[in-house]
């Protein structure tokens, strides 16, 4: 029952941050907003860290695993991500990043035992590519190579973010949520501001309105903190298929408040792509395997 708490209250996080990314690109940068919403979260999580007495890892295996998987959830899966959002609106972004069960389920493959692929599971992953393809083909037609490339950073980040939580699940189960976020978090955020601040320039000189402050401290603290220290303690307590599940929910929640606040509209080609992705990852974590009679 807790688990199935902790998933419901991610999937209404996870919906609406796509949102606020949104908002607060209107007024910030990509690379260098997406770099400070991650230091004000790394600062709350250390202090955090530290209240509870919690060792940080020493070992150089545990300092490598936490640099290559928060190069890969936070450096690349977000910096793609605002990027991307940048050319397409916040419910396509959500329902491409939705691919990283597809992209999960062929990683965990290779590296959880556990976790196999199947005949349906497959089907799934194939599914959800067509559904891709077809909206690549409309963002081409309809908004130009800009979106085609904002799409594809979206599908790109997913990867990302798939391999980096198999790494978690099948390495990192010894260290705490909090120290393995902040941890990642301190490693990725570096890359963010390496190239964001000489192509962004001065953050200080941004045009800091309230709603992009708003913003800002909504997806550091909620969408970042809360969630990422509610995540982490999930796929430690679930199958790391069943925690993607997940991404069948916050494509809709998205959705429905770009919708509402943001008046954005899905066309048909857009709706019918997504309509086969989220299908395609249904059949990839909804499928259980069949059990064995023992007589």
């Amino acid at each position: 029952m807790k688990s199935r708490l902790v998933w419901l209250v991610l999937c209404l996080i996870w919906g609406s941050t796509w949102l606020f990314i949104k908002l607060g690109l209107q007024d910030l940068p990509p690379l260098t907003f997406a770099g400070i919403r991650f230091v004000i979260a790394a600062i709350i999580l250390l202090l955090v860290i530290a209240a509870r007495g919690l060792p940080f890892p020493r070992r150089s295996r545990d300092l490598m695993l936490l640099a290559i998987t928060g190069i890969l959830s936070f450096s690349l899966n977000y910096g793609l991500v605002f990027w991307g959002e940048q050319y397409i609106s916040s419910g396509l972004a959500a329902l491409l990043q939705s691919t990283l069960p597809a992209f999960g389920l062929i990683i965990a493959h290779y590296y959880l035992p556990g976790e196999p692929m199947t005949l349906p599971r497959i089907a799934g992953v194939v599914m959800g590519v067509i559904g891709v393809g077809v909206i690549f083909s409309n963002q081409l037609r309809v908004s130009g190579p800009k979106a085609l490339w904002g799409s594809a950073a979206l599908v790109l980040s997913a990867f990302c973010a798939a391999y980096a939580n198999v790494l978690v699940k099948a390495y990192c189960k010894h260290i705490d949520p909090a120290v393995l976020a902040a941890g990642q978090m301190m490693f990725g955020l570096v890359p963010l501001f390496l190239i964001g601040i000489p192509h962004e320039g001065n953050p200080f000189k941004f045009h800091w309105t309230s709603m992009a402050l708003i913003a800002l401290l909504y997806l550091a603290i909620v969408g970042t903190v809360i969630a990422f220290s509610l995540y982490y303690w999930l796929i430690r307590n679930m199958k790391v298929t069943d925690t993607m599940l997940i991404a069948l929910v916050t494509p809709v929640v998205a959705v429905i408040l770009g919708m509402i606040v943001l008046k954005e509209t899905l066309e048909w080609r857009t709706l019918a792509g997504g309509l086969m992705i989220i299908s395609g990852i249904a059949l990839i974590v909804l499928r259980r395997p069949r059990k064995v009679a023992v007589a």
